[in-house]
Protein backbone atom coordinates (compact mmCIF):
# COMPACT_ATOMS: atom_id res chain seq x y z
CA UNK A 1 0.00 0.00 0.00
CA UNK A 2 0.94 3.47 -0.67
CA UNK A 3 2.36 5.84 2.19
CA UNK A 4 0.94 8.94 1.59
CA UNK A 5 3.44 10.43 4.43
CA UNK A 6 6.25 8.97 2.36
CA UNK A 7 4.67 10.81 -0.36
CA UNK A 8 4.65 13.87 1.16
CA UNK A 9 8.13 13.98 2.37
CA UNK A 10 9.36 13.03 -1.22
CA UNK A 11 6.97 15.81 -2.71
CA UNK A 12 8.99 18.29 -0.16
CA UNK A 13 12.17 16.74 -1.33
CA UNK A 14 11.28 17.98 -5.07
CA UNK A 15 9.48 21.55 -3.38
CA UNK A 16 13.29 21.96 -1.37
CA UNK A 17 14.76 21.58 -4.85
CA UNK A 18 13.08 23.74 -6.41
CA UNK A 19 13.33 26.46 -3.86
CA UNK A 20 16.26 25.83 -2.42
CA UNK A 21 16.83 28.97 -0.21
CA UNK A 22 13.17 29.40 0.96
CA UNK A 23 14.01 26.05 2.30
CA UNK A 24 17.03 27.66 3.81
CA UNK A 25 15.40 30.38 5.92
CA UNK A 26 12.61 28.31 7.14
CA UNK A 27 15.64 25.46 8.02
CA UNK A 28 15.07 23.20 6.25
CA UNK A 29 18.45 21.48 5.55
CA UNK A 30 19.93 19.48 2.81
CA UNK A 31 20.14 21.95 0.05
CA UNK A 32 22.11 25.18 1.91
CA UNK A 33 24.62 25.59 -0.68
CA UNK A 34 21.83 25.27 -3.89
CA UNK A 35 20.25 28.05 -5.64
CA UNK A 36 17.26 27.39 -7.74
CA UNK A 37 17.62 25.57 -11.54
CA UNK A 38 15.69 28.42 -14.04
CA UNK A 39 16.70 26.24 -16.50
CA UNK A 40 14.08 24.83 -18.84
CA UNK A 41 14.74 21.51 -18.51
CA UNK A 42 15.54 21.88 -14.58
CA UNK A 43 11.71 23.04 -14.39
CA UNK A 44 10.12 20.96 -16.22
CA UNK A 45 11.44 18.19 -14.72
CA UNK A 46 10.36 19.22 -11.36
CA UNK A 47 7.34 19.70 -12.79
CA UNK A 48 7.11 16.45 -14.25
CA UNK A 49 7.97 14.93 -10.88
CA UNK A 50 5.27 16.88 -8.85
CA UNK A 51 2.49 16.09 -11.22
CA UNK A 52 3.45 12.09 -10.61
CA UNK A 53 3.31 12.23 -6.96
CA UNK A 54 0.43 14.01 -7.08
CA UNK A 55 -1.16 11.49 -9.36
CA UNK A 56 0.32 8.70 -7.07
CA UNK A 57 -1.66 10.31 -3.79
CA UNK A 58 -4.74 10.30 -5.93
CA UNK A 59 -4.61 7.02 -6.38
CA UNK A 60 -4.59 6.02 -2.77
CA UNK A 61 -8.33 5.11 -1.47
CA UNK A 62 -9.39 7.61 1.32
CA UNK A 63 -11.38 5.56 2.85
CA UNK A 64 -8.77 3.22 3.72
CA UNK A 65 -7.26 5.65 5.80
CA UNK A 66 -7.06 7.60 9.70
CA UNK A 67 -8.18 11.22 9.35
CA UNK A 68 -4.88 12.99 9.77
CA UNK A 69 -3.20 10.79 6.66
CA UNK A 70 -6.64 11.74 4.51
CA UNK A 71 -5.62 15.06 5.22
CA UNK A 72 -2.21 14.42 4.33
CA UNK A 73 -3.52 12.79 1.06
CA UNK A 74 -5.38 16.01 0.11
CA UNK A 75 -3.14 18.17 0.69
CA UNK A 76 -0.07 16.23 -1.80
CA UNK A 77 -2.88 15.98 -4.61
CA UNK A 78 -3.65 19.29 -4.43
CA UNK A 79 -0.39 20.78 -3.78
CA UNK A 80 1.95 19.05 -6.52
CA UNK A 81 -1.05 19.90 -9.33
CA UNK A 82 -0.83 23.27 -8.52
CA UNK A 83 2.51 24.17 -7.65
CA UNK A 84 3.34 22.11 -11.00
CA UNK A 85 0.80 24.28 -12.38
CA UNK A 86 2.95 27.36 -11.29
CA UNK A 87 5.84 25.71 -12.94
CA UNK A 88 4.78 25.50 -15.91
CA UNK A 89 4.14 29.04 -16.37
CA UNK A 90 7.11 29.86 -17.59
CA UNK A 91 6.87 32.99 -15.30
CA UNK A 92 10.62 33.04 -14.92
CA UNK A 93 10.96 34.65 -18.70
CA UNK A 94 8.00 37.39 -18.40
CA UNK A 95 8.11 38.12 -14.98
CA UNK A 96 11.07 40.99 -14.38
CA UNK A 97 10.16 43.61 -11.67
CA UNK A 98 11.94 45.29 -8.90
CA UNK A 99 10.13 43.37 -6.24
CA UNK A 100 10.12 40.25 -4.61
CA UNK A 101 7.75 38.65 -6.98
CA UNK A 102 10.84 38.54 -9.50
CA UNK A 103 13.11 35.78 -9.25
CA UNK A 104 16.22 37.57 -9.14
CA UNK A 105 14.84 40.11 -6.77
CA UNK A 106 13.60 37.78 -4.56
CA UNK A 107 16.81 36.15 -4.27
CA UNK A 108 18.84 39.56 -3.69
CA UNK A 109 16.17 40.13 -0.99
CA UNK A 110 16.23 36.29 0.66
CA UNK A 111 19.64 35.60 0.41
CA UNK A 112 20.93 38.52 3.07
CA UNK A 113 18.33 37.23 5.22
CA UNK A 114 20.22 34.11 6.00
CA UNK A 115 21.28 33.25 9.32
CA UNK A 116 24.98 31.97 9.40
CA UNK A 117 25.11 29.92 12.54
CA UNK A 118 27.65 27.63 11.52
CA UNK A 119 30.80 26.86 9.88
CA UNK A 120 28.66 24.27 7.48
CA UNK A 121 25.99 27.31 6.85
CA UNK A 122 28.92 29.55 5.64
CA UNK A 123 30.51 27.45 3.07
CA UNK A 124 26.90 27.17 2.09
CA UNK A 125 25.77 30.84 1.64
CA UNK A 126 29.40 31.26 0.02
CA UNK A 127 29.01 28.82 -2.94
CA UNK A 128 25.55 30.57 -3.12
CA UNK A 129 27.10 33.67 -3.44
CA UNK A 130 29.74 31.89 -6.27
CA UNK A 131 26.95 30.70 -7.93
CA UNK A 132 24.74 33.67 -8.57
CA UNK A 133 26.75 34.58 -11.94
CA UNK A 134 25.80 31.39 -13.32
CA UNK A 135 22.27 31.49 -12.15
CA UNK A 136 22.09 35.19 -13.77
CA UNK A 137 22.98 33.93 -16.83
CA UNK A 138 20.08 31.15 -17.00
CA UNK A 139 17.40 34.05 -16.32
CA UNK A 140 18.78 35.96 -19.19
CA UNK A 141 18.55 33.12 -21.51
CA UNK A 142 15.25 32.34 -20.10
CA UNK A 143 14.20 36.20 -21.14
CA UNK A 144 15.71 36.42 -24.27
CA UNK A 145 13.77 32.65 -25.00
CA UNK A 146 10.29 34.20 -23.64
CA UNK A 147 10.79 37.44 -26.35
CA UNK A 148 11.62 34.44 -29.02
CA UNK A 149 8.46 32.87 -27.93
CA UNK A 150 6.10 36.08 -27.52
CA UNK A 151 6.29 36.31 -23.57
CA UNK A 152 8.13 39.01 -22.98
CA UNK A 153 7.75 40.96 -19.89
CA UNK A 154 5.83 44.47 -19.50
CA UNK A 155 8.39 47.14 -20.35
CA UNK A 156 7.89 49.45 -16.99
CA UNK A 157 8.51 46.51 -14.91
CA UNK A 158 12.40 45.98 -16.57
CA UNK A 159 13.07 49.34 -16.66
CA UNK A 160 12.07 49.38 -12.82
CA UNK A 161 14.38 46.44 -12.79
CA UNK A 162 17.23 48.07 -14.37
CA UNK A 163 16.58 51.55 -11.42
CA UNK A 164 17.03 48.95 -9.13
CA UNK A 165 20.34 47.32 -10.21
CA UNK A 166 21.76 50.56 -10.44
CA UNK A 167 21.03 51.64 -7.06
CA UNK A 168 22.28 47.91 -6.09
CA UNK A 169 25.33 48.47 -7.68
CA UNK A 170 25.80 51.81 -6.68
CA UNK A 171 25.98 50.59 -3.62
CA UNK A 172 28.49 47.74 -4.30
CA UNK A 173 25.88 45.39 -3.64
CA UNK A 174 25.92 46.16 0.30
CA UNK A 175 22.82 43.47 1.51
CA UNK A 176 24.69 41.03 0.99
CA UNK A 177 27.30 41.87 2.96
CA UNK A 178 24.92 42.32 5.93
CA UNK A 179 25.55 38.30 7.13
CA UNK A 180 27.65 37.64 9.53
CA UNK A 181 29.61 34.42 10.01
CA UNK A 182 32.83 32.23 11.65
CA UNK A 183 36.07 33.83 11.14
CA UNK A 184 37.04 34.40 7.45
CA UNK A 185 33.57 34.75 6.15
CA UNK A 186 33.60 38.32 6.01
CA UNK A 187 36.58 38.61 3.81
CA UNK A 188 35.75 35.47 1.67
CA UNK A 189 31.96 37.49 1.33
CA UNK A 190 32.79 40.76 0.36
CA UNK A 191 35.52 38.92 -2.23
CA UNK A 192 32.82 37.35 -3.98
CA UNK A 193 30.27 39.93 -4.02
CA UNK A 194 33.00 42.01 -5.72
CA UNK A 195 34.32 39.74 -8.29
CA UNK A 196 31.74 37.45 -8.88
CA UNK A 197 28.61 38.96 -7.69
CA UNK A 198 28.44 42.73 -8.60
CA UNK A 199 30.08 42.23 -12.46
CA UNK A 200 27.60 39.67 -13.21
CA UNK A 201 24.65 41.91 -12.18
CA UNK A 202 26.18 44.22 -14.25
CA UNK A 203 26.01 42.25 -16.71
CA UNK A 204 22.65 41.17 -16.37
CA UNK A 205 21.35 44.90 -16.10
CA UNK A 206 23.16 45.14 -19.57
CA UNK A 207 20.73 42.38 -20.69
CA UNK A 208 17.71 44.09 -19.57
CA UNK A 209 18.49 47.53 -20.62
CA UNK A 210 19.69 46.71 -23.97
CA UNK A 211 18.31 42.93 -25.10
CA UNK A 212 14.79 42.99 -22.57
CA UNK A 213 13.60 46.65 -22.47
CA UNK A 214 13.19 46.97 -26.07
CA UNK A 215 10.68 44.35 -26.56
CA UNK A 216 8.97 45.23 -23.49
CA UNK A 217 5.23 45.12 -23.77
CA UNK A 218 3.77 48.23 -23.18
CA UNK A 219 1.47 49.79 -20.32
CA UNK A 220 -2.11 48.91 -22.10
CA UNK A 221 -0.62 44.89 -22.50
CA UNK A 222 0.56 43.74 -19.35
CA UNK A 223 -1.87 40.89 -18.82
CA UNK A 224 -1.51 37.07 -19.36
CA UNK A 225 -4.29 37.36 -22.11
CA UNK A 226 -2.01 39.28 -24.41
CA UNK A 227 0.71 36.14 -24.41
CA UNK A 228 0.58 32.91 -26.46
CA UNK A 229 -1.87 30.60 -24.49
CA UNK A 230 -2.28 33.38 -21.95
CA UNK A 231 -6.22 32.61 -20.91
CA UNK A 232 -5.51 28.90 -20.11
CA UNK A 233 -2.19 29.91 -18.39
CA UNK A 234 -4.07 32.50 -16.13
CA UNK A 235 -6.88 29.85 -15.70
CA UNK A 236 -4.46 26.74 -14.31
CA UNK A 237 -2.98 29.66 -11.97
CA UNK A 238 -6.13 30.86 -10.67
CA UNK A 239 -7.38 27.48 -9.55
CA UNK A 240 -3.51 27.08 -8.08
CA UNK A 241 -4.05 30.15 -5.95
CA UNK A 242 -7.19 29.76 -4.97
CA UNK A 243 -7.78 26.50 -4.82
CA UNK A 244 -11.43 26.40 -6.08
CA UNK A 245 -12.85 25.63 -9.60
CA UNK A 246 -13.64 29.69 -9.92
CA UNK A 247 -13.35 30.70 -13.49
CA UNK A 248 -11.80 34.65 -13.91
CA UNK A 249 -15.46 35.87 -14.81
CA UNK A 250 -17.04 34.39 -11.62
CA UNK A 251 -14.34 35.70 -9.28
CA UNK A 252 -14.69 39.51 -11.21
CA UNK A 253 -18.17 39.08 -10.41
CA UNK A 254 -17.68 38.47 -6.93
CA UNK A 255 -15.22 41.41 -6.54
CA UNK A 256 -17.86 44.07 -8.14
CA UNK A 257 -20.45 42.33 -5.51
CA UNK A 258 -18.09 42.67 -2.59
CA UNK A 259 -17.52 46.48 -3.76
CA UNK A 260 -21.01 47.15 -3.56
CA UNK A 261 -21.65 45.97 -0.41
CA UNK A 262 -18.51 47.73 1.12
CA UNK A 263 -19.77 50.96 -0.21
CA UNK A 264 -22.85 50.47 2.55
CA UNK A 265 -20.46 50.20 5.64
CA UNK A 266 -18.61 53.05 4.48
CA UNK A 267 -21.69 55.20 4.63
CA UNK A 268 -22.67 53.88 7.95
CA UNK A 269 -19.12 53.94 9.95
CA UNK A 270 -18.01 57.17 8.08
CA UNK A 271 -21.27 58.99 8.27
CA UNK A 272 -20.86 60.02 12.16
CA UNK A 273 -17.18 60.78 11.74
CA UNK A 274 -17.40 62.80 8.52
CA UNK A 275 -20.41 64.21 8.59
CA UNK A 276 -21.44 62.30 4.80
CA UNK A 277 -22.53 59.15 3.67
CA UNK A 278 -21.46 59.82 -0.34
CA UNK A 279 -18.62 57.24 -0.82
CA UNK A 280 -16.60 60.07 -2.70
CA UNK A 281 -16.22 62.27 -0.08
CA UNK A 282 -15.50 60.06 2.41
CA UNK A 283 -12.75 58.79 0.17
CA UNK A 284 -11.40 62.00 -0.46
CA UNK A 285 -11.24 62.90 3.61
CA UNK A 286 -9.62 59.65 4.17
CA UNK A 287 -6.95 60.45 1.10
CA UNK A 288 -6.50 63.83 2.23
CA UNK A 289 -6.47 64.69 6.03
CA UNK A 290 -2.56 64.93 6.90
CA UNK A 291 -3.71 63.50 10.10
CA UNK A 292 -4.17 60.51 8.71
CA UNK A 293 -0.77 60.06 7.53
CA UNK A 294 2.64 59.50 9.84
CA UNK A 295 5.13 61.83 11.06
CA UNK A 296 7.85 59.65 10.02
CA UNK A 297 8.89 56.04 9.98
CA UNK A 298 9.50 55.67 13.72
CA UNK A 299 6.21 56.77 14.32
CA UNK A 300 4.74 53.84 11.96
CA UNK A 301 6.99 51.05 13.35
CA UNK A 302 6.34 52.16 17.36
CA UNK A 303 2.03 51.84 16.25
CA UNK A 304 2.68 48.70 14.57
CA UNK A 305 4.44 47.19 18.10
CA UNK A 306 1.48 49.09 20.06
CA UNK A 307 -1.10 47.20 17.91
CA UNK A 308 0.42 43.90 18.25
CA UNK A 309 1.33 43.80 21.91
CA UNK A 310 -2.49 44.65 22.42
CA UNK A 311 -3.63 42.03 19.89
CA UNK A 312 -1.66 39.52 22.02
CA UNK A 313 -2.97 40.22 25.37
CA UNK A 314 -6.83 39.99 24.44
CA UNK A 315 -6.00 36.48 22.02
CA UNK A 316 -6.47 34.34 24.34
CA UNK A 317 -9.80 34.37 25.06
CA UNK A 318 -10.07 33.86 21.07
CA UNK A 319 -7.96 30.88 20.64
CA UNK A 320 -7.12 27.78 22.88
CA UNK A 321 -3.92 27.08 20.75
CA UNK A 322 -1.13 29.92 20.91
CA UNK A 323 2.27 30.82 19.38
CA UNK A 324 5.11 29.90 21.64
CA UNK A 325 7.27 33.06 20.27
CA UNK A 326 5.80 36.68 20.31
CA UNK A 327 5.97 38.45 16.93
CA UNK A 328 9.20 40.97 16.20
CA UNK A 329 8.69 44.35 14.01
CA UNK A 330 11.66 45.69 11.97
CA UNK A 331 11.23 48.11 8.82
CA UNK A 332 11.51 46.52 5.37
CA UNK A 333 15.09 47.17 4.23
CA UNK A 334 15.58 50.25 2.30
CA UNK A 335 16.79 48.61 -0.72
CA UNK A 336 13.22 47.26 -1.26
CA UNK A 337 10.89 49.64 0.11
CA UNK A 338 10.38 51.76 -2.91
CA UNK A 339 8.41 48.84 -4.75
CA UNK A 340 7.69 46.76 -1.75
CA UNK A 341 3.99 46.36 0.27
CA UNK A 342 2.95 48.51 3.01
CA UNK A 343 3.95 45.73 5.47
CA UNK A 344 4.57 42.12 4.95
CA UNK A 345 5.46 38.77 7.53
CA UNK A 346 8.04 36.74 7.30
CA UNK A 347 7.71 33.35 9.59
CA UNK A 348 10.12 31.84 12.09
CA UNK A 349 12.52 29.48 10.97
CA UNK A 350 11.96 26.28 11.30
CA UNK A 351 14.58 25.74 14.37
CA UNK A 352 13.32 28.74 16.31
CA UNK A 353 16.30 30.49 15.71
CA UNK A 354 14.86 33.47 14.15
CA UNK A 355 11.56 34.54 15.44
CA UNK A 356 8.56 35.86 13.07
CA UNK A 357 8.88 39.33 11.58
CA UNK A 358 6.71 42.12 10.90
CA UNK A 359 7.97 44.10 8.12
CA UNK A 360 6.70 47.44 8.03
CA UNK A 361 7.55 50.28 5.02
CA UNK A 362 8.56 53.11 6.56
CA UNK A 363 9.80 54.77 2.98
CA UNK A 364 8.11 57.94 2.58
CA UNK A 365 6.24 57.44 5.60
CA UNK A 366 4.61 60.63 5.67
CA UNK A 367 2.40 59.80 1.86
CA UNK A 368 1.38 56.46 4.34
CA UNK A 369 -1.75 55.46 5.33
CA UNK A 370 -1.75 55.63 9.34
CA UNK A 371 -5.46 54.40 9.76
CA UNK A 372 -5.40 50.96 7.77
CA UNK A 373 -2.06 50.19 10.19
CA UNK A 374 -4.23 48.67 12.66
CA UNK A 375 -5.95 45.98 10.03
CA UNK A 376 -2.50 45.30 8.51
CA UNK A 377 -0.80 44.34 11.90
CA UNK A 378 -4.08 42.27 12.65
CA UNK A 379 -3.63 40.29 9.32
CA UNK A 380 -0.08 40.19 8.89
CA UNK A 381 0.64 39.27 12.66
CA UNK A 382 -1.41 38.88 15.43
CA UNK A 383 -4.05 37.09 15.65
CA UNK A 384 -2.87 36.80 11.49
CA UNK A 385 0.11 35.38 10.10
CA UNK A 386 2.33 34.97 12.69
CA UNK A 387 -0.10 33.02 13.88
CA UNK A 388 -1.37 30.99 11.99
CA UNK A 389 2.42 29.86 10.34
CA UNK A 390 3.88 29.93 13.91
CA UNK A 391 1.52 27.56 14.97
CA UNK A 392 1.57 25.50 11.97
CA UNK A 393 5.53 25.16 12.51
CA UNK A 394 5.10 23.83 15.77
CA UNK A 395 2.44 21.04 14.88
CA UNK A 396 5.82 18.37 15.44
CA UNK A 397 3.36 15.75 15.34
CA UNK A 398 2.26 16.14 11.08
CA UNK A 399 4.62 15.52 8.10
CA UNK A 400 6.58 18.45 7.30
CA UNK A 401 5.13 19.18 4.05
CA UNK A 402 1.55 20.20 5.64
CA UNK A 403 3.32 22.77 8.18
CA UNK A 404 5.35 24.88 5.61
CA UNK A 405 3.24 28.25 4.25
CA UNK A 406 2.00 26.29 0.83
CA UNK A 407 -1.31 27.62 0.05
CA UNK A 408 -2.01 30.40 -0.44
CA UNK A 409 -5.86 30.89 -0.56
CA UNK A 410 -5.55 29.38 3.41
CA UNK A 411 -2.84 31.91 4.16
CA UNK A 412 -3.84 35.04 2.53
CA UNK A 413 -8.02 33.71 3.50
CA UNK A 414 -6.91 34.09 7.26
CA UNK A 415 -4.91 36.84 7.03
CA UNK A 416 -8.18 39.04 6.04
CA UNK A 417 -10.26 36.97 8.13
CA UNK A 418 -7.75 38.88 10.93
CA UNK A 419 -8.52 41.75 9.68
CA UNK A 420 -12.87 41.20 10.85
CA UNK A 421 -12.37 38.52 14.11
CA UNK A 422 -9.85 41.78 15.54
CA UNK A 423 -13.42 43.58 14.91
CA UNK A 424 -14.89 40.93 16.89
CA UNK A 425 -12.15 41.26 19.24
CA UNK A 426 -12.77 44.83 20.24
CA UNK A 427 -9.20 45.92 18.51
CA UNK A 428 -9.74 48.51 16.66
CA UNK A 429 -9.31 51.85 18.66
CA UNK A 430 -11.92 53.65 16.89
CA UNK A 431 -14.23 54.26 13.70
CA UNK A 432 -11.46 55.40 11.83
CA UNK A 433 -9.13 52.90 12.34
CA UNK A 434 -12.24 50.24 11.56
CA UNK A 435 -12.44 52.40 7.90
CA UNK A 436 -8.91 50.97 7.68
CA UNK A 437 -10.63 47.76 8.32
CA UNK A 438 -12.90 48.41 5.38
CA UNK A 439 -9.87 50.30 3.31
CA UNK A 440 -7.53 46.87 3.02
CA UNK A 441 -11.32 44.91 2.51
CA UNK A 442 -12.05 47.24 -0.55
CA UNK A 443 -8.57 46.54 -1.94
CA UNK A 444 -8.31 42.89 -1.74
CA UNK A 445 -12.25 42.86 -3.07
CA UNK A 446 -10.60 45.19 -6.03
CA UNK A 447 -8.03 42.80 -6.45
CA UNK A 448 -10.58 40.03 -7.48
CA UNK A 449 -11.93 43.24 -10.43
CA UNK A 450 -8.44 43.89 -11.58
CA UNK A 451 -6.24 40.70 -11.72
CA UNK A 452 -9.10 39.09 -13.68
CA UNK A 453 -9.75 42.85 -15.32
CA UNK A 454 -5.90 42.57 -16.15
CA UNK A 455 -5.06 38.91 -17.31
CA UNK A 456 -8.47 37.63 -18.72
CA UNK A 457 -10.39 40.82 -19.68
CA UNK A 458 -7.06 42.73 -21.07
CA UNK A 459 -7.55 45.70 -18.73
CA UNK A 460 -4.48 47.98 -19.37
CA UNK A 461 -2.36 49.24 -16.32
CA UNK A 462 -4.62 52.81 -16.57
CA UNK A 463 -7.66 51.11 -16.62
CA UNK A 464 -6.75 49.06 -13.24
CA UNK A 465 -5.64 52.15 -11.63
CA UNK A 466 -8.35 53.97 -12.14
CA UNK A 467 -10.50 51.32 -11.21
CA UNK A 468 -8.92 51.28 -8.03
CA UNK A 469 -8.82 54.59 -7.33
CA UNK A 470 -12.68 55.03 -7.81
CA UNK A 471 -13.94 52.05 -5.18
CA UNK A 472 -10.93 51.88 -2.81
CA UNK A 473 -9.68 54.73 -0.68
CA UNK A 474 -6.31 53.25 -0.95
CA UNK A 475 -3.31 56.07 -1.48
CA UNK A 476 -2.10 56.30 -4.87
CA UNK A 477 1.64 55.49 -3.85
CA UNK A 478 0.20 52.07 -2.95
CA UNK A 479 -2.25 51.63 -5.26
CA UNK A 480 0.75 51.71 -8.42
CA UNK A 481 2.31 49.63 -7.00
CA UNK A 482 -0.10 47.09 -5.95
CA UNK A 483 -1.21 46.72 -9.79
CA UNK A 484 2.14 46.01 -10.85
CA UNK A 485 2.10 43.71 -8.43
CA UNK A 486 -0.55 41.89 -9.90
CA UNK A 487 0.68 42.34 -13.41
CA UNK A 488 3.84 40.29 -11.67
CA UNK A 489 2.28 37.81 -10.29
CA UNK A 490 -0.84 36.63 -11.91
CA UNK A 491 -3.53 35.33 -9.98
CA UNK A 492 -1.78 35.31 -6.73
CA UNK A 493 -3.58 38.60 -5.51
CA UNK A 494 -6.98 36.62 -6.14
CA UNK A 495 -6.35 33.93 -3.05
CA UNK A 496 -6.98 36.81 -0.57
CA UNK A 497 -10.53 37.48 -0.70
CA UNK A 498 -11.66 34.28 -2.32
CA UNK A 499 -9.80 32.63 1.13
CA UNK A 500 -11.75 34.93 3.60
CA UNK A 501 -15.06 34.69 1.78
CA UNK A 502 -14.61 30.52 2.20
CA UNK A 503 -13.34 30.67 5.80
CA UNK A 504 -16.33 33.08 6.72
CA UNK A 505 -19.22 30.20 4.67
CA UNK A 506 -17.13 27.12 6.76
CA UNK A 507 -17.48 28.97 9.94
CA UNK A 508 -21.18 30.68 9.42
CA UNK A 509 -22.51 26.80 8.24
CA UNK A 510 -20.58 25.53 11.88
CA UNK A 511 -22.46 28.11 13.97
CA UNK A 512 -25.54 27.30 12.36
CA UNK A 513 -25.31 23.55 12.87
CA UNK A 514 -23.96 23.92 16.64
CA UNK A 515 -26.08 26.62 17.63
CA UNK A 516 -24.82 27.29 21.23
CA UNK A 517 -22.35 24.05 21.32
CA UNK A 518 -19.97 26.52 18.72
CA UNK A 519 -17.31 27.64 20.64
CA UNK A 520 -15.05 29.88 18.91
CA UNK A 521 -11.36 29.41 20.42
CA UNK A 522 -12.57 25.43 19.14
CA UNK A 523 -13.63 26.65 15.77
CA UNK A 524 -10.07 28.69 15.39
CA UNK A 525 -7.62 25.85 17.25
CA UNK A 526 -9.53 23.65 14.45
CA UNK A 527 -8.82 26.04 11.73
CA UNK A 528 -5.22 26.54 12.61
CA UNK A 529 -4.08 22.98 14.07
CA UNK A 530 -3.34 21.23 10.90
CA UNK A 531 -1.40 23.36 9.30
CA UNK A 532 -2.25 25.30 5.66
CA UNK A 533 -5.01 23.20 4.44
CA UNK A 534 -6.85 23.41 0.51
CA UNK A 535 -9.89 25.29 0.91
CA UNK A 536 -11.87 22.27 0.02
CA UNK A 537 -9.81 20.31 2.60
CA UNK A 538 -10.47 22.61 5.23
CA UNK A 539 -14.30 22.61 4.78
CA UNK A 540 -13.66 18.89 5.59
CA UNK A 541 -11.95 19.07 8.28
CA UNK A 542 -14.38 21.81 9.79
CA UNK A 543 -17.05 19.28 9.21
CA UNK A 544 -15.45 16.50 10.98
CA UNK A 545 -15.23 18.69 13.61
CA UNK A 546 -18.35 19.84 13.77
CA UNK A 547 -20.08 16.14 13.95
CA UNK A 548 -17.65 15.92 16.70
CA UNK A 549 -19.09 18.38 18.64
CA UNK A 550 -22.85 17.22 18.11
CA UNK A 551 -22.30 13.55 19.25
CA UNK A 552 -21.28 15.25 22.41
CA UNK A 553 -24.43 15.22 24.83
Amino acid sequence: MTNVVQLSDELLGNLIAAWPVRATMIGLPGRDDRLPDFTEAGEAAVSDRLTDIAARAEAVDPTTLSETDRLTRAVVVELGGSLADVLGSRGVEYTIIDSDFGPVTDLLTLLPLIDITDAARAEGHLARLAGLPDLLAVVAERHRMGISAGRAPVRRHVEAMVGYLDRYLAEGGEPLRRSEGPESFGADRDRLVDEAVCPALEKYREVLATEVVPHGRPDDRGGLCWLPDGDALYGRLVRAQTTTSRTPDELHDTGLAVIAKLAEEYAEIGSPVFGTTDLAQIFARLRGDPELRWRDGDELLAAARDTITRAQEVAPRWFGRLPSQQCTVEPIPAEMAPAAAGASYMPPSLDGSRPGIYKANTYRAEERDRFTSEATAFHEAVPGHHFQLTIALELTDLPMLRRLPLVDAYLEGWGLYAERLADEMGLYTGPIDRLGMLTLDSLRAARLVVDTGLHAKGWSRQQAVDYMNANTPVAPIEIESEVDRYIAAPGQALAYMVGRLEIERIRAEAERALGDRFDIRGFHDTVLGSGPLPLVVLDELVRSWVDSRQSIR
